[in-house]
């Protein structure tokens, strides 16, 4: 297939970039390199510099390449900052998505996957989370990616574009080329890798006395590698909806750091901060669906394996794309 991806020299697009082109996929490359890198973006793809929010940018590209499928990663994903300044989130992942849609409806392309959250959730009312949960976001980030959800959804209704939504978990690992790089960094492992690095001092920890088995929040990490997979495999004709994204084992904000140090040989000292707002003590896919539906197989559900590829990527790589 020719697959645009939208945002493809950030740290999933690049991954998922790879691996269509070890597939054999014919891949377009549309970013704006506000927040991605040139060097993150595979050789074999074609590259065009563009921006969502100017409507004729993607609009031009489209029309050039008529790509028989669109994958979209273009966004800001901040939840913090998102609180701090809301408009932009919705300017660029909101009236971003309305231009791609747009493109996508005068151009015939008639597939989209799109990569949402599970902050969509908010606070789930049970663990594992499936796709039937009620969405009630508690972020600007997780209301910008409901509302890209609702619109596509009308789109698919009227329009007859598939559309998918990938509502992943904590997105994590590396592949030999490709990872990590967000700056300022917010994600967990990558900076609990930073200790080990020397770039910090020591890696905070929010909260202890959660009612988990450590006292510490539990999140679910899927590695980067088959994330990218689940995006390759809704690329099948007649999927389309929602599905969650995780391996549906939770690991405690402890338990990551005790594998970093592990991993990386490195004492990794750690502080406990009082609670962050907007912290859920469990956030645990169920992904049965996008097993079923999808044929995911999750191959690199291993903590300590997730970890040691971000820290080979991190050695090599030591200031990242920089």
């Amino acid at each position: 297939m020719k697959v645009l991806v939208a945002g493809g020299a950030g740290y999933i697009g690049s991954v998922t970039t790879e691996m269509l082109c070890d597939e054999g996929h014919d891949v377009v490359v549309f970013d704006n390199l506000e927040r991605g890198y040139r060097p993150a973006v595979d050789p074999r793809a074609k590259f065009i510099q563009g921006d969502l929010r100017y409507k004729e940018d993607i609009k031009s590209a489209l029309l050039a390449e008529r790509p028989d499928a669109v994958i979209h990663f273009a966004a800001y994903i901040e939840v913090g900052e998102s609180m701090v300044t809301p408009m932009p989130f919705y300017e660029n992942n909101v009236s971003g998505s309305l231009n791609l849609m747009n493109a996508m409806v005068e151009s015939g392309c008639k597939k989209l996957i799109f990569s949402s959250t599970c902050a969509t959730y908010g606070t789930p009312e049970r663990i594992p989370m499936d796709e039937s949960l009620p969405q009630k976001p508690e972020s600007v980030y997780g209301d910008s990616k409901l509302l890209c959800e609702h619109m596509f959804q009308w789109a698919q209704d009227i329009h007859g574009i598939e559309c998918v939504f990938l509502r992943y978990f904590n997105a994590c690992g590396a592949t030999e080329k490709y990872g990590e790089a967000h700056n300022p960094e917010s994600h967990l492992i990558p900076l609990v890798l930073q200790v080990a690095q020397g770039k910090r001092e020591k890696i905070f920890m929010f909260g202890e006395d959660y009612e988990t088995r450590d006292g510490t929040c539990v999140r679910d990490y899927i590695h980067i590698k088959d994330l990218a997979q689940a995006h390759i495999l809704a690329l099948k004709p007649g999927i389309s909806g929602p599905f969650n994204l995780g391996n549906g084992d939770g690991y405690t904000v402890k338990e990551v750091i005790e594998v970093c140090r592990e991993v990386t040989g490195h004492p990794i000292p750690a502080e406990v901060q009082p609670r962050r707002a907007g912290d859920c003590t469990a956030l645990v896919a169920d992904a049965t669906k996008a097993r079923t539906v999808l044929g995911w197989d999750p191959q690199h559900a291993d903590l300590k394996e997730i970890v040691q590829s971000a820290w080979d990527w991190h050695q090599s790589h030591p200031n990242g794309y920089e």
